[in-house]
């Protein structure tokens, strides 16, 4: 215990020397107030390291450093994925009106809640379809190639994963 105290008064007293040397070599400005910030930084850690030790309890200090704190905020990444997901929605829906193909109703399956929303499955109501006189195709096969076309290339997601209803 004795020598554990002494140790810890020597490395008090030798941050402090460091700490006058640097602060003699370094010129006044700026950079001499950053510099002894750290080296006041430096010295508290020095001067509170033992106390977990007195109070019998082991202590990390990388506890204190860890980025494992921080927590996402489950409603604001909900509502910023919700409003991706109505934004493409709306965008694949308007372009496949301009391609000539009216009354189609997409519906977009994906996971709101997780960091990297992908895109699970396009479900496309073609129920209610109708065919404005702009549009190429008469086939429906043609349609769904079109309308498969319009989602790939707004989204990424397999030709597979867009399902047709109607």
């Amino acid at each position: 215990m004795l020598s554990e105290l002494s140790n810890w008064i020597l490395s008090i007293a030798g941050i402090i020397c460091v700490s006058v040397i640097v602060e003699l070599i370094l010129p006044d400005g700026q950079m001499n107030r950053y510099i002894k910030g750290i080296f006041s930084f430096i010295i508290i850690l020095v001067v509170i390291m033992p106390i977990p030790k007195l109070l019998n309890r082991d202590f990390d200090f990388s506890n204190i450093f860890d980025n494992s704190g921080y927590e996402i905020n489950s409603d604001y990444l909900y509502q910023v994925n919700l409003d991706k997901m109505n934004s493409v929605k709306n965008e694949i829906e308007n372009q496949i009106e301009k391609r000539g193909y009216l009354n189609v109703v997409v519906s977009i399956n994906c996971d709101i809640f997780d960091n990297s929303m992908q895109y699970k499955s396009i479900f496309v109501d073609l129920s209610d379809l109708v065919i404005s006189g702009q549009a190429e195709h008469n086939n429906i096969s043609k349609i769904k190639k079109d309308i498969s076309s319009i989602i790939m290339a707004i989204i990424d997601i397999d030709e597979e994963a867009i399902l047709y209803d109607g």
